[in-house]
């Protein structure tokens, strides 16, 4: 048996380790999760107002967009488009469930032990807002997105977010208010 060289000049020598290694691809995909995952589910969970259930709409996000990895890591901003995911499906779910609560409220009375009363007014003001509203001020507020990243995420004028902003603002002002003038009363 005889063992050859092959001399390679100007190259490194092989490595073994390379071809062992995992796709590139899918590091780019762990650190990218990785990075924004927290991220994503702090602003869902404020937009749900249940922190399980936007981990569950985060997951599902970054399984969609693993599934096309490929594609979704050449957009522009991949991590836009993995939120976008999570709320659409925040958004379809949120649909259903708001119908199967409606339904079991009227089934049964249910007596819970609620959280702190300023949680109480901001889930409830935050909850009384119409949706684009809502997902504006929770963009802007929590994932600390600019008016043209909003705008460009919800595919709408940047005067339209302006305009979301403000009245949502308006509206919790006002609700907020209300609800510390009813804790003054009492």
């Amino acid at each position: 048996m005889s063992v050859t060289k092959d001399v390679r000049v100007g190259e490194p020598p092989p490595d073994p380790l390379r071809e062992a290694a995992p796709d590139r691809s899918e590091l780019v995909f762990d650190d990218f999760y990785h990075a924004h995952f927290r991220g994503l589910v702090v602003q869902l969970a404020a937009y749900t107002g249940d922190r399980g259930h936007a981990q569950d709409l985060v997951q599902e996000a970054f399984c969609k967009a693993f599934a096309r990895w490929d594609r979704v890591a050449g957009y522009d901003d991949p991590l836009a488009w993995v939120r976008r995911v999570a709320w659409n499906l925040g958004h379809n779910r949120w649909r259903r469930l708001r119908t199967a609560q409606a339904y079991l409220l009227r089934q049964r009375e249910t007596h819970v032990a609620g959280p702190t009363p300023d949680r109480v007014a901001i889930d409830t003001a935050l909850a009384k807002l119409p949706d684009r509203q809502r997902r504006a001020v929770v963009l802007h507020y929590l994932a600390d997105l600019s008016v043209a990243e909003i705008a460009a995420q919800e595919r709408v004028a940047e005067g339209t977010v302006k305009s979301w902003l403000h009245r949502g603002r308006t509206a919790l002002a006002a609700h907020l208010r209300d609800s510390a003038e009813e804790v003054e009363d009492v």
